[in-house]
């Protein structure tokens, strides 16, 4: 039994033990669990059990990122969930940015294992208001060594709209001792796999059918709402949306990170009395017979807007 993935809470992964219900939540590109921290001691205080583990290649430079490749990160995610699965009976997956594609990819490979999803500020690619318009050029990139030879810089408001809370976390990040260029800036090689990523995934959507809460900021900064629509459109399950009007792209650090952090309790909450009445009417022989999805009966979509306070 050595050999089996263990939950862990060192080395940059955060681990908050809880119930028979897992939460997976991954970070961004170039991000850290920290990012994710406050929605999962919200999940966890409802009484789950919530692991965000740092993807390979990430906390470090800029150019230990660059070595990794999206299938890399992705075999984070996996044996994270391994982990998971071996102590909880219901999974839900979830991502910030970037995050949100392995998410979706560990869903569409893995569909009798991961029951739900918790998607926050979908990335396909970079196109909110703060983005370079010059970065739709890199599209015509096709190659790793060429992409390397480019270099490509966050900009302020990096994420956050609070300022308080923009300067706090650029404090925090620059405590850790690591330079703003490895924690905002991305080399053109890494970027092009996530392109790869967010590729390989669209062509997976349809055949996604868990249940799926996205929340999007309509003023986001690094990801216009057509990425989250994208998802509303092409995901075969049923879609909860909720849109933010009060916080940029981090919406799991910003002025609205309870909001996120309630939506998603709620989410996880009922996912867990699905999958309970569910176990009722099979019985503890079987006796319902078959697979049943947890997916509750309703309607395909729906769409609700968080205000401000």
């Amino acid at each position: 039994m050595s050999g089996q993935p263990k939950l862990d809470s060192t080395n940059g992964h955060i681990l908050f033990e809880g119930g028979r219900l897992g939460i997976l939540l991954i970070h961004g590109l170039g991000g850290t669990p920290v990012e994710l921290k406050f929605v999962a001691q919200a999940l966890n205080r409802a009484g789950h059990t919530v692991y965000c583990p740092l993807l390979a290649g990430h906390g470090g430079s800029a150019e230990l990122l660059n070595a990794t490749t999206w299938t890399d990160w992705y075999r984070s995610v996996q044996e994270a969930h391994d982990a998971l699965k071996e102590r909880t009976d219901v999974i839900v997956v979830g991502g910030l940015s970037a995050g949100v594609l392995l998410a979706l990819h560990l869903a569409a490979k893995r569909p009798g294992e991961v029951d739900g999803a918790l998607l926050f500020s979908p990335t396909f690619w970079p196109d909110g208001w703060a983005i370079p318009r010059y970065l739709a050029l890199f599209k015509l990139v096709r190659y790793k060594w060429l992409a390397n030879l480019m270099t490509l810089q966050e900009c302020a408001p990096y994420g956050i709209k609070d300022e308080r809370t923009r300067g706090v976390v650029l404090n925090s990040l620059q405590s850790e001792g690591r330079r703003l260029k490895d924690i905002f800036g991305r080399n053109g090689g890494t970027v092009l796999e996530f392109r790869w990523l967010g590729k390989t995934v669209e062509k997976e959507l349809s055949s996604i059918k868990q249940p799926v809460l996205i929340v999007h900021p309509r003023f986001d900064d690094q990801s216009d709402m057509s990425n989250s629509i994208l998802l509303q459109r092409k995901l075969a399950g049923l879609v909860e949306v909720v849109i933010l009007d009060d916080s940029y792209h981090m919406v799991t650090l910003d002025r609205q990170r309870a909001d996120v952090a309630d939506r998603s309790v709620t989410f996880c909450a009922s996912l867990l009395r699905q999958h309970k009445q569910q176990q009722e009417m099979i019985g503890p022989e079987g006796a319902g017979g078959g697979e049943v999805s947890v997916a509750a009966c309703g309607a395909r979509s729906t769409l609700r807007v968080v205000g401000g306070s």
